[in-house]
């Protein structure tokens, strides 16, 4: 008893086994036992209500025994009277016989005495075995109590208790007792079947047990051990249903599962132990037993001598156990047909059909059982619990052994049955949330931008997204870490970022706001995903020291890369929805007619875009994997556009999947970034070229007046005729006209607005090309019109001159930045030739040819001097370099005055000294001395008196002091 209380687990302990109390104290722990307790108080009190219950229903029967056996009193009474009056009357007739007649009639007697004596001994053991056979099911001996009940009907046929047909047994009317004895016995066969059926639905039950029950269903049904098969896979397929039907919430579900797996084990053990037989001429393994319903049937039913030593009965010390019949000592249960072992074939196919039925409802049940699990480490714990369970030595020791007797083929239960159920549950907790918190929190973004722009009223983070000036300039306590003092930028992690690194890359609060929310969101995801991947210490261990073999039942990490994938698909979707949702709002954008200051929630997008690879560092780990943040590919920004060259297309090749759709991913980030700039840069140019055309367009002189702007008077020399040279001064203009300048000032100051220095070169191009291309489109029809005979004003020379300065100063300041990624030899473009050779046909040609060279200079020297103004607009290489071809020139290297001392900031205009001045010997032109005080309000003498003012003495620079370019290093 103590050694099946230590095999028994507590929950499974019968009553009837517990023998000695003491041995609870050592087998169990404190827990175990009060709940053995409890389970033990529980029978007591149900064994009460069912002894109620049955005295309650039974109280008429006892009634009617009580006077049965009132009656039966009064019979024997009778019969022993009638005893002795035989006796009386027989002691009459021996002394009146003679001696020969008395001794035969005496050895009569004693024949009849012991058939008499056979007969009461077997009516003793009739009575005696529903005793015996409540006493084996008590004690769960079920075998045992099938063998009685056996025996019990062949003493019925023995002592012809059945009564069938007429015949009815005189037995049974000197001995009533027996009618109630033999309706009671009809009961054990249900009882015996009921109880068998249940060992076999059990999950802590012994090979051995379940052999036993399986051989008393055998020979009670008189069925065979295919029917046997048939009943334990029926019971385990019933014990499934019910495991999984258990109202179990939280972390009842992993011992559940487990429970699941270790019934599933068990059942194939077991089926192997009890009914596998191994081929002739073929050694099974010592360690596993098999065949124990064919052992347990021979040794029932065997009449051989081995068969013969384990009886029914066993001998007993009463006086009448002698007179038993031979039939009744030595009874076996005999099988009416031969129980042939299992063809193999057979049992693999039953086995194989098991299996796969009972698939469906694993696979319902277990994802019903799933839900309850809510976070990834849940599910891992849950995994690494089968995981266990399946590694242990007792079932990893000889399971492909087992699979491959009983299925001829290894089976795999985590592969079969459960990956695919935790992979889903998997991909639902991790697509939970992401998407519709971005989509909500783009929604919600979005929502405030606009709303705030139709009412008129920015809170900070709106007034930011539509003046990016505004933040750029602005002080906040996180533009400097606090570690900025000891701990410099290259030992700095990557995600460590201060607010002016944020500032330079004019990454707006809104912007931040959303990706550091979605970064969060992905890190919170990544880590609870990391519970079910393998660490890099695990993952050495698990390739070094557990190599995937047959042996093993379940490779724990063998779907780590189906799960990187899983989170792969999802970042790569979630990111693909919001820019879903991104294209949907710039096709609302691109049908309303909308001014550029309008579209702040457009340029939030293009900025989101632009940076979310890079202000999302745990997207990029999500879809390259746990090598994601070693990965030397791909660490290119978005913002720093595509740039293939010859030696990254030798690299193509060696690219992985994951970095291929992250490259993939980020040319779609900068699509989309590329599509909303140019939404704006459209809208911008639209109205700014809108407003320019007007003010060009205007056909009256005092609009032309208006314009205008002050032109410069120069002084030449030229040679008569007659050889003789002679002073005459022209007049040619040194400014664009107004609206020229307030042109580019307005294009400069939207582009600022947006922070031009972060934007795409490629959006720069293209915004500087589109308002080139409209304003040559502009002067070619103003030049059509003045044409026309029906022209409001003719074009006089002076107005062409103008123009024509100002077209080419357009060209001047709108193409350098295209003339970047031109060829040197590259030719100026036709359209505006054109336009040009337009305009100069209404300048004299004589007077063309004297202006040209002084027109040149001044257009030379005008964007020389606005170069910084307009750096945006105008190529970086260019806002320091000459542009006049003259190599003899010796005008100084920079139009606007340099630092003198060689701080970090070399190449800094700064307003200190003045090295130019008008020189009429340097190009042959004088200037104008006629400078008359009111000329100093005209338009235009601004640049005049900047371009003429002497040397002054300005305050010392801010950048010579020590600390402030201390702290700029």
């Amino acid at each position: 008893a103590a050694t099946a209380m230590a095999t028994v687990p507590a929950q499974s302990l019968r009553v009837s086994e517990i023998k000695d109390p003491a041995v609870l104290f050592e087998r169990y722990s404190t827990d175990e036992i009060r709940a053995v307790e409890r389970k033990v108080r529980g029978e007591i009190e149900q064994k009460k209500e069912e002894l109620r219950q049955m005295v309650g229903e039974r109280y008429r029967d006892l009634i009617d025994a009580a006077d049965t056996i009132g009656e039966m009193r009064q019979c024997s009474e009778s019969v022993v009277q009638s005893i002795q009056d035989m006796f009386r009357y027989c002691n009459k007739l021996k002394q009146s016989k003679h001696a020969s007649q008395s001794s035969g009639k005496a050895e009569g007697q004693k024949q009849s005495q012991e058939k008499f004596y056979t007969m009461a001994s077997q009516i003793k053991l009739l009575l005696e075995i529903p005793e015996r056979v409540w006493s084996a099911m008590e004690s769960s001996q079920y075998l045992q109590a099938t063998q009685l009940y056996l025996l019990c009907c062949h003493l019925h046929s023995q002592l012809h208790l059945e009564g069938r047909g007429h015949q009815y047994s005189p037995v049974l009317s000197h001995f009533p007792i027996l009618v109630r004895q033999v309706a009671a016995a009809g009961h054990f066969r249900s009882t015996i079947l009921l109880e068998s059926k249940s060992v076999l639905r059990g999950r802590a039950v012994s090979d051995q047990a379940i052999a036993e029950a399986l051989v008393s269903t055998i020979l009670l049904e008189d069925s065979s051990p295919r029917q046997a098969l048939a009943d334990f896979l029926l019971a385990r397929k019933a014990s499934i249903q019910q495991l999984l039907n258990q109202p179990q919430h939280g972390a009842g579900v992993k011992a559940q599962v487990c429970s699941l797996v270790e019934l599933l084990v068990t059942t194939l053990y077991q089926a192997y132990a009890v009914f596998y037989v191994p081929p002739e001429g073929q050694v099974s393994d010592t360690s596993l037993g098999c065949g124990l319903l064919f052992t347990t049937l021979e040794n029932v039913t065997s009449n051989t001598s081995s068969g013969k030593e384990k009886k029914v009965l066993e001998m007993s010390t009463g006086s009448w156990f002698k007179y038993l019949p031979p039939s009744v000592l030595n009874f076996q249960p005999v099988l009416r047909t031969l129980a042939q072992p299992i063809q193999r074939e057979q049992l693999r196919d039953t086995l194989q059909q098991w299996i796969d039925t009972c698939k469906e409802d694993i696979r319902s049940g277990v994802s019903s059982l799933l839900v309850y699990v809510k976070s990834l480490k849940g599910l891992a714990a849950i995994r690494d619990a089968v995981w266990e369970l399946l590694s242990t030595e007792s079932i990893s020791q000889h399971w492909s052994t087992v699979c491959q007797s009983l299925l001829e083929r290894p089976l795999a239960l985590w592969d079969d049955l459960l990956q695919q159920l935790f992979l889903q549950r998997l991909q639902v907790l991790v697509t939970e949330g992401i998407s519709s918190s971005s989509r909500q929190l783009l929604s919600s973004a979005l929502r405030d931008l606009q709303g705030q722009a139709t009412a008129g009223s920015f809170s900070r983070g709106a007034q930011y997204e539509s003046d990016v000036a505004a933040f750029l300039w602005s002080e906040s306590q996180g533009d400097l870490l606090s570690d900025t003092a000891w701990v410099s930028v290259a030992q700095r992690s990557p995600q460590q970022k201060s607010g002016l690194s944020m500032k330079t890359q004019a990454l707006t609060p809104c912007v931040q706001t959303f990706c550091f929310s979605l970064d969060s969101k992905l890190k919170a995801k990544l880590d609870d995903l990391q519970h079910y991947l393998p660490s890099e210490k695990n993952g050495k261990e698990l390739s070094e020291m557990v190599p995937v073999t047959t042996n093993s039942p379940i490779n724990c990490y063998m779907d780590a890369g189906a799960v990187e994938d899983i989170l792969r698909e999802h970042c790569l979707a979630c990111v693909r929805d919001i820019l879903s949702s991104v294209r949907a709002e710039f096709a609302n954008a691109q049908t309303k007619t909308t001014s550029p200051s309008q579209l702040s929630s457009v340029l939030f997008m293009a900025r989101l875009c632009q940076s979310m690879g890079e202000l999302c560092p745990s997207l990029k780990q999500c879809i390259l994997g746990k090598q994601g943040g070693l990965d030397p590919v791909s660490r290119g920004t978005p913002r720093q556009g595509k740039k293939l060259g010859k030696g990254n297309t030798a690299k193509a090749a060696d690219v992985s999947p994951a970095q291929a759709k992250w490259s993939c991913l980020n040319e779609e980030l900068l699509s989309c970034s590329m599509e909303a700039y140019g939404i704006w840069s459209s809208a911008l140019t639209r109205a700014l070229v809108g407003s320019f055309a007007t003010t060009l367009h205007a056909g009256t002189a005092g609009s032309i007046l208006s314009t205008a702007t002050n032109w410069e008077e120069l002084e030449i020399q030229e040679e008569t005729e007659s050889g003789n040279s002679i002073m005459s001064k022209i007049r040619l203009p040194v400014q664009p006209s107004w609206y020229v300048n307030s042109l580019l000032f307005h294009l400069c100051l939207e582009v600022n607005r947006v922070g031009g220095h972060a934007l795409p070169k490629v959006t720069l191009f293209d915004l500087l090309r589109g308002c080139l291309d409209q304003v040559v489109s502009e002067y070619e029809k103003l030049t059509q019109d003045t044409q026309g005979k029906d022209a409001n004003l003719p074009m006089t020379q002076n107005r062409a001159l103008q123009l024509l300065f100002d077209l080419r100063y357009l060209s001047a300041s709108l193409g350098s930045r295209l003339e970047e990624g031109r060829s040197s030899r590259s030719q100026q473009d036709p359209r505006i030739q054109q336009v040009c050779d337009s305009l100069e046909s209404h300048i004299d040609p004589f007077d063309l040819d004297v202006f040209t060279p002084h027109l040149n200079s001044n257009l030379n020297r005008l964007s020389q001097r606005t170069s910084v103004l307009l750096g945006l607009l105008t190529g970086t290489e260019k806002q320091f370099t000459s542009r006049t071809n003259n190599l003899n020139s010796q005008e100084p290297y920079n139009i606007l005055p340099l630092a003198s001392s060689q701080i970090r900031f070399g190449l800094l205009p700064l307003s200190m000294t003045n090295s130019r001045k008008t020189n009429s010997a340097t190009h042959g032109v004088a200037p104008s001395s006629a400078s008359a005080p009111q000329d100093s309000f005209r338009p235009g003498n601004l640049f005049r008196q900047l371009a003429n003012q002497e040397e002054e003495s300005a305050a010392p620079s801010l950048f010579k002091l020590g600390w402030l370019s201390g702290m700029a290093k």
